[in-house]
């Protein structure tokens, strides 16, 4: 089971899960494109569309950097059609970006508040929206959310009760879309990971290098990810993934190797 061949337009893709998401591909000879919104280096976030592309080409994929502010329906609609035109069409779409603040109702501005809506759940709308038409015509067409289950608990909901509907947005997108394009054999699906995934949200926002420790490398995702998008379209819909069970699924047992820190037992998420 292989993506060579196959496009992938990933969405946050130059740093973190996305990028690792497209470096497995490529392994596979997938052609990547890099949609993200940093195009020189940043002072407090690593790497950039550019340094993203040499490496996946490095692992053996081609590689599409584009400036892309998913807020921007311009962009984005610009962006799939570039990637449709370099690499002959589109057959995955990968909603990963998206931002963060786990703030209270007192403690969360609202122009945080209006950033993480559009670009979680109203960004994860419209890449999905502009992908459709090259999505209706791939072999094994997949949209694959990193979001997490639905879950209506106000446990969820109660610390960071804006960053929880953003992100249940992109779930609901999830939800809705496997209904409404399952005659069409368009997977949607959400990927989710068990345990805190390193990534320099968690290093600048989340915990530092105590938390950093304590996780475990984007390649969980990574590897769990290339494991739902190589299955049948038409066969796998509507479901929310964890990385964990669908990698032992797919006969892993031992994940020591994801560990940052060798012997530590990673933390849970969030959101499980």
């Amino acid at each position: 089971m292989s993506l060579a061949g196959k496009t992938l337009f990933i969405t946050g893709a130059s740093r973190g899960i996305g990028k690792a998401i497209g470096e497995r591909a490529a392994k596979d000879g997938a052609n990547i494109a890099i949609a993200a919104k940093t195009d020189d280096p940043h002072p407090k976030l690593p790497g950039t569309i550019h340094t993203a592309a040499e490496e996946i080409e490095k692992a053996g994929g081609r590689a599409l950097p584009l400036v892309v502010d998913i807020r921007d329906e311009d962009q984005i609609r610009a962006a799939v059609d570039k990637t449709a035109e370099t690499f002959g069409g589109i057959d995955v779409l990968v909603n990963n970006a998206s931002a963060i603040s786990l703030t209270g109702t007192r403690q969360t501005p609202l122009k945080r508040y209006d950033l993480m809506h559009q670009i979680n759940a109203r960004g994860t709308f419209a890449c999905s929206q502009a992908c459709l038409p090259h999505l209706e015509k791939a072999d094994n067409p997949h949209i694959l959310n990193i979001s997490p289950p639905l879950n209506m608990e106000a446990r969820w909901f109660a610390p960071h009760v804006a960053y929880t509907m953003a992100k249940f947005g992109m779930s609901m997108c999830v939800l809705g879309m496997a209904e409404e394009l399952r005659r069409d054999g368009i997977a949607v699906n959400a990927l989710w990971p068990k345990t805190v995934i390193a990534t320099a949200a968690v290093q600048n926002l989340l915990g530092g290098d105590e938390t950093t420790k304590r996780a475990r490398k984007p390649e969980v995702m990574a590897d769990a990810a290339h494991a739902i998008l190589v299955r049948d379209s038409r066969e796998v819909t509507g479901q929310f993934f964890v990385d964990e069970d669908v990698l032992r699924e797919a006969g892993v047992s031992d994940f020591s190797g994801y560990a940052m820190t060798p012997g530590l037992d990673p933390l849970p998420d969030y959101f499980l």
